[in-house]
């Protein structure tokens, strides 16, 4: 990924994040939003730079087509990977992308070392929970809530 690039991907995904985490329920957006800035700020405090942080921009030949962030960490047992960020372009999902990109990354995260890869994935987005569970992903938590108002 470009500075550029990491530009364009920052402000798109901070929204898209805050928005995300008030469609779940969790917060309303005012307070999402404010937890989306302070959350980036904190994980990527010298953007590209930061320490431990991978992001990448994905192509099909000159197009792009997605992105990946990975953070890399390690611990007692070894190396661990979390997917913090995994994008398809809108237009071109349900065409196998997604599915390339992880593949990618786990070959990647196989070459450095890497004993597991996590991820975090909003309840309501079915699409990508069904693809990471046909990926051998496991649940390792539930966060459940119940709306008392419409």
């Amino acid at each position: 990924m470009t500075d550029q690039q990491y530009l364009r991907y920052r402000r798109r995904a901070e929204a898209e994040y805050a928005q995300n985490i008030a469609d779940s329920g969790s917060m309303p957006l005012p307070e999402a939003q404010e937890k989306a800035r302070e959350d980036y700020e904190r994980l990527l405090p010298d953007g590209l730079a930061t320490e431990g942080h991978r992001l990448w921009t994905v192509y099909d030949g000159d197009d792009e087509v997605g992105m990946l962030w990975l953070h890399l960490e390690q611990k007692s047992d070894g190396l661990h990977a979390f997917g913090y960020d995994f994008e398809v372009r809108e237009d071109l999902r349900r065409k196998g992308y997604g599915r390339a990109i992880m593949q990618a990354a786990e070959r990647v995260c196989r070459e450095l070392g890497v004993v597991s890869v996590g991820l975090s994935v909003f309840g309501f987005n079915l699409g990508a929970r069904a693809l990471y569970e046909q990926m051998g992903y496991e649940v390792t938590a539930i966060k459940m809530r119940k709306r008392l108002q419409p």
